[in-house]
């Protein structure tokens, strides 16, 4: 089959708390998004799917596109509940809540430690088609926001980026969500704060945490 996500950020992805009532959205060997198996179980509205850094990698915000400059983070979490899930082909829809940054450094000049990144304006919406594709986007007239809070040479300082969108793709394979080189531009912060941040991160697997036994997700 092909490839399945759940939204993000942070970083500046991401992300996030939301309820939805529970109910079937699609019969068991027709949905967009199943677990188990890509024949499995239709996962049902109101589930929570959630994701961590697949292991060995990390996610980054870097200055430049695949630029070595910038915050390496070794922990990062996803968490969105399913507002839409129809008969593929189609698109499901999600409700990102929550996503996380830990084990937050930066190589950047100037920039002594990371102290934290936070994800505002919580919760997005996030689009996930039957091709893979999957694009979150905030609430009219808003933009996906990170705050990013580092410690310098000068003392703290705070530095807000801002997306309009952001665009990953997932795979069966690992049930996994990448996201590559997602730019975020600053709004406000010091001359320390870099003018963009490149996102990127790869989540893995990624999980329906309301079914006993958290099975992966998949896209069809």
């Amino acid at each position: 089959m092909r490839r399945y996500t759940v939204s993000v950020l942070a970083a500046t992805a991401a992300v996030t708390a939301l309820a939805f009532l529970p109910a079937t959205a699609a019969s068991a060997d027709d949905a967009v998004l199943t677990y188990g198996s890509a024949a499995g179980n239709a996962v049902s509205v109101g589930d929570v799917l959630t994701a961590s850094l697949a292991n060995g990698t990390t996610a980054t915000l870097a200055t430049s596109s695949n630029g070595p400059s910038g915050i390496t983070c070794t922990g990062s979490t996803l968490a969105a509940t399913v507002t839409d899930n129809p008969a593929t082909p189609g698109t499901a829809t999600e409700s990102a809540t929550s996503q996380t940054f830990s084990g937050c450094t930066s190589n950047v000049f100037g920039v002594t430690g990371v102290r934290s990144i936070t994800v505002n304006a919580l919760p997005y919406t996030t689009s996930a088609a039957s091709d893979g594709t999957v694009t979150v986007t905030p609430a009219t007239g808003g933009a996906i926001q990170t705050t990013v809070v580092l410690s310098t040479l000068l003392g703290s300082v705070t530095c807000v980026y801002r997306a309009p969108s952001l665009s990953a793709l997932s795979s069966n394979s690992d049930n996994s969500l990448t996201f590559t080189n997602q730019q975020f531009s600053k709004v406000s912060g010091s001359l320390l704060c870099t003018n963009n941040g490149y996102f990127s991160a790869t989540y893995a697997p990624v999980v329906d945490s309301s079914v006993s036994g958290t099975p992966a997700v998949y896209t069809n």
